[in-house]
Protein backbone atom coordinates (compact mmCIF):
# COMPACT_ATOMS: atom_id res chain seq x y z
CA UNK A 1 0.00 0.00 0.00
CA UNK A 2 3.12 2.11 0.55
CA UNK A 3 4.55 1.22 -2.14
CA UNK A 4 1.50 2.46 -4.65
CA UNK A 5 1.14 6.03 -2.75
CA UNK A 6 5.00 6.23 -3.73
CA UNK A 7 4.44 5.66 -6.82
CA UNK A 8 1.76 7.85 -7.07
CA UNK A 9 3.73 10.54 -6.53
CA UNK A 10 6.70 10.05 -8.74
CA UNK A 11 4.38 8.73 -11.25
CA UNK A 12 1.33 10.98 -13.27
CA UNK A 13 0.66 7.82 -15.82
CA UNK A 14 -1.83 5.69 -14.36
CA UNK A 15 -1.36 2.93 -17.23
CA UNK A 16 2.54 3.27 -16.76
CA UNK A 17 2.01 3.06 -13.22
CA UNK A 18 0.12 -0.74 -12.71
CA UNK A 19 2.86 -1.94 -15.39
CA UNK A 20 5.44 -0.99 -12.92
CA UNK A 21 3.69 -2.17 -10.09
CA UNK A 22 3.41 -5.77 -11.98
CA UNK A 23 7.07 -5.93 -12.58
CA UNK A 24 8.92 -7.99 -9.77
CA UNK A 25 12.47 -6.72 -10.48
CA UNK A 26 10.80 -2.97 -10.16
CA UNK A 27 9.39 -3.71 -6.83
CA UNK A 28 12.26 -5.10 -5.84
CA UNK A 29 15.28 -2.22 -6.90
CA UNK A 30 12.35 0.28 -5.52
CA UNK A 31 12.02 -1.34 -2.26
CA UNK A 32 15.80 -1.47 -1.65
CA UNK A 33 15.85 2.23 -2.88
CA UNK A 34 13.57 3.05 -0.06
CA UNK A 35 15.27 0.94 2.57
CA UNK A 36 18.45 3.23 1.61
CA UNK A 37 17.12 6.30 1.73
CA UNK A 38 15.26 5.47 5.22
CA UNK A 39 18.59 4.69 6.51
CA UNK A 40 19.65 7.68 5.05
CA UNK A 41 17.28 9.61 6.95
CA UNK A 42 17.30 8.15 10.50
CA UNK A 43 20.58 7.22 10.89
CA UNK A 44 20.18 3.37 9.80
CA UNK A 45 22.21 0.74 8.63
CA UNK A 46 24.24 2.41 5.32
CA UNK A 47 23.40 5.81 6.15
CA UNK A 48 24.62 8.66 7.68
CA UNK A 49 24.38 8.99 11.55
CA UNK A 50 22.89 12.15 11.89
CA UNK A 51 23.89 14.01 15.86
CA UNK A 52 26.49 11.42 16.22
CA UNK A 53 29.64 10.56 14.16
CA UNK A 54 28.37 11.55 11.04
CA UNK A 55 29.58 14.97 9.56
CA UNK A 56 26.85 16.93 9.87
CA UNK A 57 26.42 16.36 13.69
CA UNK A 58 26.54 19.53 15.99
CA UNK A 59 28.93 20.00 18.49
CA UNK A 60 27.75 19.32 22.05
CA UNK A 61 27.07 22.01 24.33
CA UNK A 62 29.28 23.29 27.29
CA UNK A 63 27.90 22.91 30.93
CA UNK A 64 29.60 24.30 33.34
CA UNK A 65 29.55 23.49 36.92
CA UNK A 66 29.33 25.02 40.25
CA UNK A 67 31.76 23.37 42.86
CA UNK A 68 30.41 22.23 45.93
CA UNK A 69 30.05 25.21 48.18
CA UNK A 70 29.33 24.32 51.74
CA UNK A 71 27.55 27.59 53.00
CA UNK A 72 24.96 26.93 50.19
CA UNK A 73 24.49 23.15 51.12
CA UNK A 74 24.35 23.92 54.66
CA UNK A 75 20.98 23.67 55.31
CA UNK A 76 19.86 21.08 52.50
CA UNK A 77 18.19 18.36 53.05
CA UNK A 78 20.26 16.88 50.09
CA UNK A 79 23.28 17.28 52.54
CA UNK A 80 22.66 16.52 56.39
CA UNK A 81 25.02 16.79 59.03
CA UNK A 82 26.31 13.45 60.48
CA UNK A 83 26.47 14.85 63.90
CA UNK A 84 25.45 17.71 65.73
CA UNK A 85 28.87 19.94 65.96
CA UNK A 86 28.92 22.84 68.08
CA UNK A 87 29.49 26.16 66.50
CA UNK A 88 33.13 26.77 66.21
CA UNK A 89 34.61 30.11 67.77
CA UNK A 90 35.66 32.82 64.97
CA UNK A 91 36.07 35.72 67.57
CA UNK A 92 40.11 34.99 67.29
CA UNK A 93 39.62 35.19 63.51
CA UNK A 94 37.03 38.27 63.68
CA UNK A 95 39.46 39.93 65.52
CA UNK A 96 42.65 39.37 63.56
CA UNK A 97 40.22 40.27 60.02
CA UNK A 98 40.00 43.42 61.72
CA UNK A 99 43.07 44.42 63.43
CA UNK A 100 44.69 43.37 59.92
CA UNK A 101 42.35 45.93 57.75
CA UNK A 102 43.34 48.68 60.11
CA UNK A 103 47.17 48.10 59.56
CA UNK A 104 46.23 48.14 55.89
CA UNK A 105 44.19 51.27 55.56
CA UNK A 106 46.00 54.37 54.60
CA UNK A 107 46.89 56.42 57.63
CA UNK A 108 45.40 59.94 57.65
CA UNK A 109 48.24 61.43 56.27
CA UNK A 110 48.31 59.61 53.02
CA UNK A 111 44.50 60.44 52.45
CA UNK A 112 45.15 63.55 52.43
CA UNK A 113 48.02 64.13 50.58
CA UNK A 114 46.17 62.22 47.55
CA UNK A 115 42.70 63.75 47.97
CA UNK A 116 45.19 67.31 47.62
CA UNK A 117 46.63 66.16 44.36
CA UNK A 118 43.27 64.67 43.42
CA UNK A 119 41.45 67.54 43.62
CA UNK A 120 43.81 69.98 42.06
CA UNK A 121 43.90 67.58 38.91
CA UNK A 122 40.16 66.64 38.67
CA UNK A 123 39.79 70.41 38.72
CA UNK A 124 42.59 70.92 35.78
CA UNK A 125 40.50 68.42 33.60
CA UNK A 126 36.99 69.72 34.10
CA UNK A 127 38.09 72.88 33.13
CA UNK A 128 39.17 70.84 30.24
CA UNK A 129 36.39 69.48 29.20
CA UNK A 130 34.54 73.14 29.79
CA UNK A 131 36.39 75.58 28.50
CA UNK A 132 39.25 74.67 27.03
CA UNK A 133 40.55 77.36 25.59
CA UNK A 134 43.78 77.76 22.52
CA UNK A 135 43.67 74.28 23.74
CA UNK A 136 43.05 72.34 20.44
CA UNK A 137 45.35 69.25 20.16
CA UNK A 138 42.72 66.88 21.90
CA UNK A 139 38.78 67.47 22.91
CA UNK A 140 38.06 65.63 25.97
CA UNK A 141 34.56 64.21 26.06
CA UNK A 142 34.61 63.04 30.17
CA UNK A 143 36.23 62.28 33.04
CA UNK A 144 35.40 59.71 35.32
CA UNK A 145 37.26 58.75 38.81
CA UNK A 146 37.86 54.74 38.84
CA UNK A 147 40.40 52.46 40.87
CA UNK A 148 40.55 51.60 44.35
CA UNK A 149 40.48 54.92 46.04
CA UNK A 150 37.14 56.05 44.23
CA UNK A 151 36.16 52.34 45.45
CA UNK A 152 37.17 52.52 49.02
CA UNK A 153 39.67 49.61 48.95
CA UNK A 154 42.65 51.42 48.71
CA UNK A 155 45.96 50.14 51.07
CA UNK A 156 48.70 51.79 52.60
CA UNK A 157 51.81 52.21 50.92
CA UNK A 158 49.83 52.10 47.55
CA UNK A 159 48.73 56.10 47.53
CA UNK A 160 47.57 55.95 44.33
CA UNK A 161 44.04 56.91 42.63
CA UNK A 162 42.79 56.49 38.60
CA UNK A 163 40.95 58.59 36.09
CA UNK A 164 39.74 57.82 33.27
CA UNK A 165 40.09 60.50 30.54
CA UNK A 166 37.80 60.00 27.63
CA UNK A 167 38.47 61.81 24.13
CA UNK A 168 35.90 62.79 21.29
CA UNK A 169 38.82 61.44 19.07
CA UNK A 170 40.82 58.36 18.22
CA UNK A 171 44.04 59.04 20.76
CA UNK A 172 47.46 59.90 19.35
CA UNK A 173 50.62 59.53 20.53
CA UNK A 174 51.30 63.28 19.73
CA UNK A 175 47.68 64.26 21.72
CA UNK A 176 48.50 62.12 24.83
CA UNK A 177 52.26 64.08 24.96
CA UNK A 178 49.88 67.62 24.92
CA UNK A 179 47.69 66.65 26.83
CA UNK A 180 49.97 65.84 29.14
CA UNK A 181 51.82 69.13 28.79
CA UNK A 182 48.64 71.24 29.03
CA UNK A 183 47.89 69.50 32.44
CA UNK A 184 51.34 70.53 33.90
CA UNK A 185 51.18 73.60 33.04
CA UNK A 186 47.82 74.37 34.81
CA UNK A 187 48.41 72.57 37.33
CA UNK A 188 51.90 74.49 38.04
CA UNK A 189 49.85 77.97 37.32
CA UNK A 190 47.19 76.72 39.90
CA UNK A 191 49.53 76.82 42.50
CA UNK A 192 51.47 79.52 41.64
CA UNK A 193 50.21 81.08 45.03
CA UNK A 194 50.56 78.70 47.59
CA UNK A 195 53.74 77.69 49.00
CA UNK A 196 55.21 73.90 48.28
CA UNK A 197 57.56 71.67 49.55
CA UNK A 198 60.09 69.73 47.59
CA UNK A 199 57.82 66.56 48.22
CA UNK A 200 54.81 68.42 46.82
CA UNK A 201 56.06 69.49 43.12
CA UNK A 202 54.54 67.98 40.60
CA UNK A 203 56.30 65.56 37.73
CA UNK A 204 54.87 63.66 35.13
CA UNK A 205 55.38 60.73 33.18
CA UNK A 206 53.87 59.31 29.83
CA UNK A 207 53.08 55.30 30.08
CA UNK A 208 51.64 52.89 28.15
CA UNK A 209 47.98 53.44 28.91
CA UNK A 210 48.21 57.40 29.40
CA UNK A 211 50.43 59.40 32.06
CA UNK A 212 51.18 59.38 35.50
CA UNK A 213 51.20 63.06 37.67
CA UNK A 214 52.63 62.51 40.80
CA UNK A 215 54.96 63.49 43.95
CA UNK A 216 56.91 62.68 46.26
CA UNK A 217 53.36 61.76 48.43
CA UNK A 218 50.82 60.44 45.83
CA UNK A 219 50.32 59.68 42.37
CA UNK A 220 47.58 60.10 39.80
CA UNK A 221 47.32 57.80 36.33
CA UNK A 222 45.50 58.94 34.05
CA UNK A 223 44.08 56.39 32.07
CA UNK A 224 43.12 56.95 27.97
CA UNK A 225 39.70 55.94 26.44
CA UNK A 226 37.85 57.26 23.39
CA UNK A 227 33.91 57.25 22.78
CA UNK A 228 32.71 53.59 21.96
CA UNK A 229 32.15 54.60 18.04
CA UNK A 230 35.92 55.33 17.71
CA UNK A 231 36.88 51.57 19.32
CA UNK A 232 36.33 49.91 15.44
CA UNK A 233 38.25 52.17 13.84
CA UNK A 234 41.77 51.90 15.90
CA UNK A 235 44.71 49.89 13.83
CA UNK A 236 46.34 49.05 16.71
CA UNK A 237 45.56 45.91 18.59
CA UNK A 238 47.63 47.10 21.70
CA UNK A 239 45.95 50.42 21.88
CA UNK A 240 42.08 49.22 20.70
CA UNK A 241 43.05 46.97 24.41
CA UNK A 242 43.98 50.29 26.37
CA UNK A 243 41.19 51.55 25.42
CA UNK A 244 38.72 48.97 25.92
CA UNK A 245 40.08 48.06 29.18
CA UNK A 246 39.75 51.90 30.41
CA UNK A 247 35.88 51.69 29.73
CA UNK A 248 35.67 48.52 31.64
CA UNK A 249 36.72 50.40 34.62
CA UNK A 250 34.03 52.77 34.24
CA UNK A 251 31.53 50.01 33.58
CA UNK A 252 33.47 48.25 36.74
CA UNK A 253 33.23 51.45 38.85
CA UNK A 254 29.57 52.04 38.59
CA UNK A 255 28.55 48.59 39.53
CA UNK A 256 30.87 48.84 42.67
CA UNK A 257 29.32 51.66 43.43
CA UNK A 258 25.58 50.06 43.49
CA UNK A 259 26.40 46.72 44.79
CA UNK A 260 29.52 46.76 47.39
CA UNK A 261 29.12 47.40 51.00
CA UNK A 262 31.58 48.13 53.47
CA UNK A 263 32.21 44.41 54.73
CA UNK A 264 32.74 43.58 50.87
CA UNK A 265 35.42 46.75 50.84
CA UNK A 266 37.28 44.85 53.79
CA UNK A 267 37.37 41.69 52.26
CA UNK A 268 39.31 43.27 49.23
CA UNK A 269 41.81 45.22 50.94
CA UNK A 270 42.83 41.71 52.61
CA UNK A 271 42.67 40.08 49.57
CA UNK A 272 44.50 42.83 47.94
CA UNK A 273 47.56 42.17 50.22
CA UNK A 274 47.19 38.40 49.89
CA UNK A 275 48.05 38.96 46.13
CA UNK A 276 51.53 40.35 46.94
CA UNK A 277 52.64 37.90 50.05
CA UNK A 278 51.45 34.76 48.39
CA UNK A 279 52.48 34.19 44.38
CA UNK A 280 50.20 31.97 43.17
CA UNK A 281 47.01 34.67 44.15
CA UNK A 282 49.02 37.04 41.92
CA UNK A 283 47.30 36.59 38.53
CA UNK A 284 44.10 37.74 40.01
CA UNK A 285 43.73 40.81 39.20
CA UNK A 286 41.50 44.06 41.30
CA UNK A 287 38.42 43.18 39.15
CA UNK A 288 38.54 39.45 40.00
CA UNK A 289 39.00 39.88 43.88
CA UNK A 290 36.19 42.36 43.80
CA UNK A 291 33.66 39.99 42.27
CA UNK A 292 35.26 37.15 44.37
CA UNK A 293 34.58 39.20 47.90
CA UNK A 294 30.69 40.50 46.52
CA UNK A 295 30.43 36.59 45.65
CA UNK A 296 31.96 35.40 48.75
CA UNK A 297 29.78 37.63 51.41
CA UNK A 298 26.74 38.41 49.47
CA UNK A 299 25.65 34.88 47.23
CA UNK A 300 24.78 32.55 49.61
CA UNK A 301 21.03 30.37 50.11
CA UNK A 302 19.73 33.17 52.65
CA UNK A 303 20.26 35.90 50.61
CA UNK A 304 21.95 37.52 54.35
CA UNK A 305 25.49 38.82 54.09
CA UNK A 306 27.94 36.64 55.40
CA UNK A 307 30.25 38.04 58.22
CA UNK A 308 33.74 39.30 57.70
CA UNK A 309 34.92 35.85 59.18
CA UNK A 310 32.65 33.19 57.42
CA UNK A 311 33.37 35.58 53.81
CA UNK A 312 36.79 34.94 54.43
CA UNK A 313 36.75 31.02 54.78
CA UNK A 314 34.78 30.81 52.19
CA UNK A 315 36.58 32.29 49.73
CA UNK A 316 39.19 29.57 50.56
CA UNK A 317 36.84 27.06 50.33
CA UNK A 318 35.55 28.38 46.88
CA UNK A 319 38.78 28.32 45.23
CA UNK A 320 39.99 24.56 46.67
CA UNK A 321 37.05 23.19 45.94
CA UNK A 322 37.72 24.41 42.17
CA UNK A 323 35.65 28.10 41.25
CA UNK A 324 38.50 29.02 39.23
CA UNK A 325 39.44 25.83 37.30
CA UNK A 326 38.58 24.34 33.58
CA UNK A 327 34.71 23.59 33.11
CA UNK A 328 33.69 25.45 36.12
CA UNK A 329 30.97 27.71 36.44
CA UNK A 330 33.04 30.40 37.51
CA UNK A 331 32.06 34.22 38.15
CA UNK A 332 30.38 35.58 35.75
CA UNK A 333 31.56 39.27 34.93
CA UNK A 334 28.21 41.50 35.29
CA UNK A 335 29.37 44.62 33.24
CA UNK A 336 30.03 42.78 29.82
CA UNK A 337 26.58 42.18 27.39
CA UNK A 338 28.14 38.49 26.87
CA UNK A 339 28.75 36.04 29.14
CA UNK A 340 32.51 36.55 30.26
CA UNK A 341 33.63 34.15 32.96
CA UNK A 342 36.52 36.32 34.57
CA UNK A 343 38.53 33.04 35.48
CA UNK A 344 39.38 32.28 31.56
CA UNK A 345 41.93 35.08 31.82
CA UNK A 346 44.19 32.97 33.90
CA UNK A 347 46.01 30.34 32.28
CA UNK A 348 45.92 26.42 33.20
CA UNK A 349 49.07 26.76 35.11
CA UNK A 350 47.38 29.40 37.33
CA UNK A 351 44.22 28.05 37.78
CA UNK A 352 46.23 25.14 38.83
CA UNK A 353 48.41 27.12 40.91
CA UNK A 354 45.46 29.26 42.60
CA UNK A 355 43.99 26.05 43.57
CA UNK A 356 46.47 24.24 45.22
CA UNK A 357 47.72 26.96 47.14
CA UNK A 358 43.73 27.45 48.40
CA UNK A 359 43.84 24.33 49.40
CA UNK A 360 46.87 24.33 51.54
CA UNK A 361 46.33 27.53 53.02
CA UNK A 362 42.59 26.45 53.47
CA UNK A 363 44.13 23.04 56.09
CA UNK A 364 46.17 26.10 57.58
CA UNK A 365 43.13 28.11 58.30
CA UNK A 366 41.09 25.12 59.71
CA UNK A 367 43.95 24.35 62.28
CA UNK A 368 44.60 27.92 63.71
CA UNK A 369 47.18 29.41 61.25
CA UNK A 370 45.16 32.44 60.21
CA UNK A 371 48.03 34.57 61.16
CA UNK A 372 50.43 33.17 59.27
CA UNK A 373 47.56 33.66 56.33
CA UNK A 374 46.89 37.72 56.85
CA UNK A 375 50.59 38.64 57.65
CA UNK A 376 50.28 39.32 61.07
CA UNK A 377 52.53 36.35 61.72
CA UNK A 378 55.65 35.94 59.47
CA UNK A 379 56.23 32.28 58.32
CA UNK A 380 58.06 31.69 55.38
CA UNK A 381 57.52 28.90 52.16
CA UNK A 382 53.82 27.73 53.73
CA UNK A 383 52.56 26.82 50.90
CA UNK A 384 55.92 24.65 49.51
CA UNK A 385 56.93 23.42 52.73
CA UNK A 386 55.57 21.27 55.44
CA UNK A 387 53.98 22.84 58.42
CA UNK A 388 52.36 21.51 61.82
CA UNK A 389 49.78 23.43 63.59
CA UNK A 390 47.93 22.19 66.89
CA UNK A 391 49.29 18.71 66.36
CA UNK A 392 48.34 18.11 62.67
CA UNK A 393 51.33 17.92 59.65
CA UNK A 394 50.12 19.74 56.67
CA UNK A 395 52.48 18.87 53.58
CA UNK A 396 52.31 20.13 50.64
CA UNK A 397 50.37 19.29 47.51
CA UNK A 398 51.95 18.65 43.98
CA UNK A 399 50.23 20.58 40.91
CA UNK A 400 48.04 18.56 38.74
CA UNK A 401 48.58 20.43 35.60
CA UNK A 402 51.86 19.86 33.56
CA UNK A 403 52.64 22.35 31.08
CA UNK A 404 52.99 21.31 27.45
CA UNK A 405 55.00 22.33 24.50
CA UNK A 406 51.63 21.64 21.86
CA UNK A 407 50.71 25.49 21.16
CA UNK A 408 47.32 24.00 19.73
CA UNK A 409 46.42 22.35 23.86
CA UNK A 410 44.68 24.86 25.51
CA UNK A 411 41.35 25.20 28.22
CA UNK A 412 40.01 22.06 26.49
CA UNK A 413 37.18 21.86 28.75
CA UNK A 414 35.97 25.32 27.81
CA UNK A 415 36.31 25.06 24.40
CA UNK A 416 32.76 26.51 24.59
CA UNK A 417 33.01 28.99 27.29
CA UNK A 418 33.21 32.69 26.54
CA UNK A 419 36.82 34.37 27.23
CA UNK A 420 37.85 37.63 28.33
CA UNK A 421 40.84 39.30 29.36
CA UNK A 422 39.68 40.77 32.42
CA UNK A 423 43.32 43.32 32.13
CA UNK A 424 42.28 45.33 34.98
CA UNK A 425 45.62 46.27 36.87
CA UNK A 426 44.81 49.47 37.93
CA UNK A 427 44.93 50.03 41.79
Amino acid sequence: MRLNVLLLVFCENKVLLKILCICPVFRFVLRKFLKMVRGNMRGGRGGVRVGMRGTFSKKASFIPRHPFDLSVVENSVYFPRVATSPVPDDSNLLQALTKRNQELTPTDKEQQALNNLVTKVSSVLDNLVVAPGDFDKCQLEEIRQVGSFKKGTMRTGKNIADFVVIFKSIPTKESIEALSKKVEENLKESMKTEVISKAEMINIQITDKGFDIFNWQARICILIATVPPNIRKVENPELQKSLVNSLSAIRHIRWFEENANSSVKVLIRILRDLTTRFPEFAPMNPWIIDLLAHFAILSNANRQALSLNQAFRRVFQLLAAGLFLPGSSGLLDPCENIPVRVHTSLTLEQQDNLCMASQTLLRVLLHGGFKVILGIDKKENLITEMSVWDGVVISPLKLAYEAQNDSTLNNTDDDDMETGDGDENME
